[in-house]
This record gives structure tokens, C-alpha cells and sequence, in this order.
């Protein structure tokens, strides 16, 4: 599993030139299994996906298909996450 952090690199009217399509793609994602969950920061400085995915490489490839990304109106950061304990609520994040 993967937390990634987008940050954001542009002002937000250009960040919002490309939303709908960065939900898209997001989507998309959703729809594959690599993602389980995203959203904004607060303050809006950039946001964050828990995602699901057989490695970095294939996650490299799956990001690099963002159209913030691409823009290049923000930068993804990842970082390896194995989780070892949950709430009862939260039983799921513990499953291969």
C-alpha cells in the first residue's frame, strides 16, 4: 500500500484548469482498484491518494498518467505504507 502527496506547485486557478480531468483520472483509478481513498488538504496546498498497487513501478506508471502531473501543476511523493494495526472500523487497510 502507498500514501502519495500531491503538492501543489501552481497557483489554484491553474490547479482548477485541470480538476476535472485529475478527477477523471482519478476515477479511473478508483474504478482499476489502485485507489481506496483520496482528497484536499486543508489549507488547499495539495491532497493525498491511499492507493493499492503490485509495486512503486507500477504506481510510477499510474501516476505518471495524472493530469496535474502532467501539467505540471503539482508533484506526487511517495511513500511505502505497511500497515500493522487498525481501529475494529478500519479492519480492511490489514488485508493483502
Amino acid at each position: 500500500m502507498f500514501i502519495v502527496i500531491l503538492d501543489y506547485t501552481a497557483p489554484l486557478e491553474e490547479i482548477d484548469r485541470h480538476l476535472e480531468a485529475h478527477n477523471a483520472w482519478l476515477e479511473e483509478n478508483y474504478t482499476a482498484g489502485h485507489f481506496l481513498a483520496s482528497g484536499r488538504q486543508d489549507p488547499r496546498t495539495g491532497g493525498l491518494v491511499l492507493a493499492r498497487a503490485a509495486d512503486r513501478e507500477a504506481l510510477g506508471r499510474i501516476l505518471a498518467l495524472d493530469p496535474f502531473g502532467i501539467a505540471e501543476v503539482a508533484t506526487h511523493t511517495v511513500i511505502d505504507w505497511r500497515p500493522s494495526r487498525a481501529s475494529a472500523e478500519a479492519q480492511w487497510l490489514l488485508r493483502p
